[in-house]
């Protein structure tokens, strides 16, 4: 009879530590070629920046979605906490309205970003779609809180609000859009989601 597997043996094992700066530097480079050149720089490009061999980079990293979700990871935390806080600070409408600005304004953080993610919404099985998951889902939180207060009508999705704001996002990254441009964009797109 074979024992049972605790969740301590199905939890990963921790990277070596040649292992793990190899992993810190390709993460380091990638978002610094990111902010360069954005998100669809060369691969081999970052890793000749993190001083590592192509190989490693894709050991680590198997394909460009998975790196890019890697790298999203720290500012989509981040996103987060400043949603939590427009949540206690304004009332459900304008939260909701600020978090519209702010995350159109945080996907265009790198070039070529919206067109990722919007690429990857199609995909569920892509690791920019699951690190985005979060961003959706906050989304709807503060979007279900202004349907409650009568601020949007019921009909509007959170998929329809999410894929707007990367619309949005993509035109605030092509245009060049600064943030007052950015957040008038918003403004004037996004006038019919409130009653």
């Amino acid at each position: 009879m074979t024992p049972a597997r605790t969740a301590e043996a199905d939890a990963p094992r921790p990277l070596r530590a040649d292992a793990q700066r190899n992993r810190d530097a390709i993460l380091r480079a990638a978002r610094e070629t990111f902010e360069d050149e954005g998100v669809l720089a060369s691969l081999d490009g970052i890793a000749l920046r993190a001083g590592v061999g192509n190989a490693t980079l894709y050991r680590n990293f198997p394909t460009r979605d998975d790196l890019l979700a890697a790298v999203l990871e720290s500012s989509i935390e981040a996103a987060l906490v400043d949603a939590d806080e427009l949540a206690a600070t304004l009332g459900p409408r304008e939260a909701l309205a600020e978090w519209l600005v702010h995350l159109t304004w945080q996907l265009r953080t790198w070039h070529d970003l919206p067109a990722c993610v919007a690429g990857a919404g199609r995909d569920p099985d892509s690791p920019v779609a699951s690190a985005c998951d979060p961003l959706r889902a906050r989304t709807g939180g503060l979007l279900d809180a202004a349907k409650a207060a009568g601020a949007v009508p019921d009909p509007v999705t959170v998929d329809e609000t999410f894929e707007l704001v990367t619309v949005l996002s993509w035109g605030v990254d092509r245009f060049g859009d600064d943030a007052d441009a950015a957040r008038r964009r918003v403004e004037v797109a996004t006038a019919g989601l409130f009653a």
